[in-house]
């Protein structure tokens, strides 16, 4: 089917905290809806069947909660209403923005996800009602080829979203097309979490998902283009992702991906939106996702050991399977075990161990997690590689907790430089990873300079230890890594 995906850099407001009348949000928010609808004719141009706008694209961010009210439309949340806000206007008030939408997908036979604020009035009674009487709500609506409203999501993982409330219970969101069967829904930093995301794919068996999000870019290890490609990889599904436009902010990353190839948007140099339409497969459900073989992994089968590619990780993997207690193996033909070292990456305490010569097999430890690492350097260039591992709750910008093996170049020649963002590299590398991980949500990142994802040759579990391997990336090396969601230990 064809997808359409549009990266929008917003029209903001120049004071979002200024309280403003419905006639000057619905003006402003109109500004952004002109730039949607010649987006929709154009990805219709391009035969496009379905697409997906980014979260906060209609009225911007920073509001505070009685600032952001005039932006609000109503939606009615229930299956029970059949609606074509675009046909019948006369249903209910405060609809101008979902009556536009709805008007673009029913103009232009397209299916339509958007994110917009919406508003929900609440009695006194209800023992969650906010003071003011009304819930506010991060909301995703999708629309069908007629202009039908088809699902509404609200946003559970709330991101300093001091504008909005957290429904009572996470939802669990999906529509359905005649080109490509059921598309799951959820919002930005909803992706990192158990609920609803995680839930919503395994529970409803899908298989494409649309992503709305307002994503600030964090490297090595959470980019949006490097995160999305790994969640589409891990799951094995389509995903279309629209990310909003703001460089000076750090966001950018918007793409069609699917677990085997991608059409990615980063650009952090030049202003303006960007439109990306791409022909995708339609995955069917009977395909044998990564996360049906963690499951396997989750009773405990032991594999061969020859199941293995390369003979020498298998003996490895055998053979450090077989250790009691992890201890440091030495570099063949060296007597000496290169440094330990600690450093900040993504705001936690990484523990690092540096990547010396053209080839060597290292090992690195923290808690219960062991990552191990083979590698091997065809040129030998001036730039330091480091093998990280993190195990432990992260705490910054939300809490959760990561299991994590990360070879990461370093922003400079020293030790205290690895963790640092880094976007271009010159040094392509061969290399198997793996760790003994206690989570079967391991999301695979393959990440090269430029910021452009590259897919690993082959990954999965053995023995317990879940590998990653590539035979020479397709340009220089910025981050392959394996991020652990333990999600139980949040």
């Amino acid at each position: 089917y064809v997808a359409a995906v549009y990266e929008h850099e917003s029209i903001l407001s120049p004071n979002p905290r200024a309280l403003v009348d419905r006639r000057s949000a619905l003006e402003l928010m109109g500004r952004n809806l002109d730039i949607y609808e010649q987006q929709v004719v154009a990805a219709a141009r391009q035969g496009a069947q379905i697409i997906v706008f980014p979260e906060d694209g209609i009225h911007g961010f920073n509001f505070t909660r009685r600032s952001i009210y005039p932006y609000l439309d109503f939606v009615p949340h229930s299956y029970s209403v059949k609606w074509n806000p675009c046909r019948e206007t006369y249903l209910f008030n405060d609809t101008e923005v979902l009556q536009r939408l709805s008007c673009m997908a029913l103009n232009n036979k397209i299916f339509l996800v958007a994110n917009l604020g919406t508003k929900q009035p609440c009695e006194h009674t209800d023992p969650r009602c906010p003071s003011d009487g009304r819930y506010q709500f991060n909301t995703n609506v999708a629309f069908n080829d007629a202009g039908m409203l088809v699902a509404t999501y609200r946003k559970h993982n709330l991101y300093f979203e001091y504008a909005f409330n957290v429904p009572p219970e996470p939802e669990y969101k999906f529509f359905d097309t005649p080109f490509a069967g059921k598309f799951g829904m959820f919002t930005c930093f909803d992706i990192l979490f158990f609920e609803p995301a995680v839930h919503l794919i395994r529970q409803y068996n899908l298989k494409q998902v649309v992503y709305p999000t307002a994503w600030m870019n964090q490297l090595p290890l959470l980019s949006a283009v490097e995160f999305q490609q790994a969640f589409a990889t891990a799951f094995n599904v389509n995903i279309l992702a629209a990310n909003i436009h703001h460089p000076t902010l750090g966001m950018t990353g918007s793409g069609i991906y699917t677990p085997v190839k991608s059409f990615i948007y980063h650009n952090m140099e030049s202003y303006g939106g960007k439109l990306i339409v791409a022909e995708i497969p339609v995955i069917t459900t009977n395909y044998k996702n990564n996360l049906e073989s963690n499951e396997r992994f989750r009773e405990n089968l032991h594999h061969s050991c020859k199941t293995l590619s390369s003979a020498s990780m298998d003996d490895q993997v055998c053979f450090r399977e077989g250790q009691e207690t992890p201890g440091r193996v030495l570099e063949k033909g060296n007597e000496q075990l290169p440094p330990l070292f600690y450093a900040e990456m993504m705001y936690d305490n990484f523990t690092f161990v540096p990547i010396l010569g053209e080839k060597g097999e290292l090992q690195v430890c923290a808690n219960t997690l062991c990552c191990y690492l083979n590698y091997q350097r065809a040129v030998l260039t001036d730039e330091l590689y480091a093998l990280g591992v993190f195990d432990g709750l992260h705490t910054v910008h939300g809490t959760y907790y990561v299991q994590a093996c990360a070879l990461v170049k370093c922003g400079g020649l020293s030790f205290s430089t690895c963790g640092q963002e880094v976007t271009d590299a010159t040094a392509p590398i061969d290399f198997q990873l793996w760790g003994n991980m206690s989570t079967p949500y391991i999301f695979p990142l393959l990440l090269t300079s430029g910021i452009t994802v590259d897919f690993a040759d082959h990954m999965g579990w053995r023995n317990n230890h879940y590998f990653i391997s590539k035979n020479r990336t397709s340009s220089g090396l910025l981050t392959a890594a394996l991020y652990g969601r333990w999600y139980e230990k949040d």
